[in-house]
């Protein structure tokens, strides 16, 4: 498996949010690199999908009663499926 480039990246932390990081890293028993370099992953994964869900809801308000809004039929059976999956014991 291959892995992907690594880049060094120095970032000054707040006495407070250093010392935080280093207790929980001696209580999970991880590095405090790991830790950080997990939440900024996390932080960037969420600021992606953001992203997309705010292109979505531009494109879907831009477009709203025209001829790229959602189809009426395709709309009705989304809506019957939907409701054919609640009602499922």
């Amino acid at each position: 498996m291959k892995t992907a480039p690594m880049h060094n990246f120095h970032l000054p932390l707040p006495a407070d949010v250093y010392e935080g990081l280093r207790d929980a890293a001696r209580r999970l028993s991880v590095p405090a690199t790991q830790l950080a370099r997990q939440a900024v992953e996390e932080w960037v994964r969420r600021q992606r999908v953001n992203a997309v869900h705010e292109e979505l809801a531009s494109y879907a308000q831009a477009h709203v009663g025209t001829a790229a809004d959602l189809d009426e039929i395709l709309e009705g059976a989304a809506i019957e499926h939907l409701v054919n999956e609640e009602t499922k014991p």
